[in-house]
């Protein structure tokens, strides 16, 4: 269901790429128009596959099925990286001096052309700046479906060949009821802290980017530090109540091989130590910076908890896995 999802997203994405590149068809490469179609074509093919194929272990032509699944890994992989890159490289545009900015993004036009003329490849039309905004918006759809692939697919790879184990096969019937316990209010809690956040960051935006006085851009980073402060100590308090509660579990802990739950804890793991390495870097910062003053209070605070909350919540998260089903 969610590399469904991100495949849609990633399909819009790359229809607006098609029509941002086709604005330019009379200047740019070829190459920059059918890079977009051959995309979409391939999250078709590979998301239809591994939605049949997700779940098989196969046993013959081991070799070639082996060769096939790393080759279609290192694809994503590939298209992984070109996203990031093209999202960084926009980014550090928009944070540059507008006549730098033009410089580089002449510069960039240039790469792709057939003639040497720039002032031809303008996105100067409506439609053409709705495409170059909205395909800018979906990559980290498209991101995370790379990444979201390339999970399933090392999956399947350490799969081939694979025999489950008799003692292995747990039927787990789980019955989902709405109103049953704290199910209710757990999902209206995390509803609210969603919607809250989505305010909050999209006020976060407005001020900063739209307002030129200072006071408000300072009141919305006061507003968004708290808001995230708040959110990220709840969140520590629930993981080590969580833990906690594991300690007073009678299920076994399953220490059995499994590639699914051993790729889980390494994308757990790897995922935090940029978030580790981001929040380190900052503290630094904020420590060695003059003058200190609220925001930079805050700013360390957020800093600290999110290694903390980061922490707490991978301890929680690989104890779970690790247990037996009831």
């Amino acid at each position: 269901g969610g590399l469904i999802l991100f495949a849609i997203f990633s399909l819009v994405m790359d229809v607006f790429k098609i029509g941002y590149y086709s604005s330019f068809y009379s200047c740019l490469s070829a190459i920059k128009i059918i890079y977009p179609i051959v995309q979409a074509i391939f999250v078709v093919v590979q998301t239809y596959f591994l939605w049949v194929s997700a779940k098989d272990c196969i046993h013959v032509h081991l070799n070639v099925t082996r060769c096939g699944l790393m080759l279609t890994l290192t694809t994503n992989l590939a298209v992984w990286m070109s996203a990031v890159t093209d999202e960084s490289v926009h980014k550090a545009h928009s944070k540059l001096k507008k006549n730098t900015t033009e410089e580089i993004f002449r510069w960039l036009l240039k790469v792709g052309m057939r003639s040497s003329s720039v002032e031809e490849c303008n996105c100067n039309s409506q439609i053409c700046q709705i495409f170059k905004n909205g395909y800018f918006w979906l990559y980290p759809f498209n991101i995370e479906y790379s990444l979201f692939a390339s999970a399933m697919v090392y999956v399947m790879w350490k799969n081939v060949g694979r025999f489950i184990d008799h003692h292995s096969h747990h039927i787990q019937c789980l019955k989902f009821r709405l109103f049953r316990r704290t199910f209710f209010v757990g999902i209206m809690l995390g509803l609210i802290v969603l919607v809250s956040g989505l305010g909050v960051l999209i006020l976060y935006e407005v001020q900063v980017n739209s307002s030129g006085e200072p006071s408000k851009k300072s009141q919305a980073l006061t507003m968004y530090y708290i808001f995230n402060i708040v959110c990220l100590s709840l969140m520590s308090l629930v993981c080590i109540g969580g833990s906690v509660i594991y300690r007073f579990d009678k299920r076994d802990m399953d220490r059995h091989k499994n590639p699914t739950r051993t790729l889980d804890v390494a994308l757990l793991m790897g995922a935090a130590l940029g978030q580790y390495a981001i929040s380190y870097y900052s503290i630094v910062a904020i420590v060695a910076s003059t003058p200190r003053d609220a925001l930079s209070a805050l700013n360390l605070t957020y800093a600290l908890l999110m290694i903390a909350q980061h922490t707490f919540q991978n301890i929680f998260i690989i104890e779970g896995l690790h247990r037996q089903p009831p």
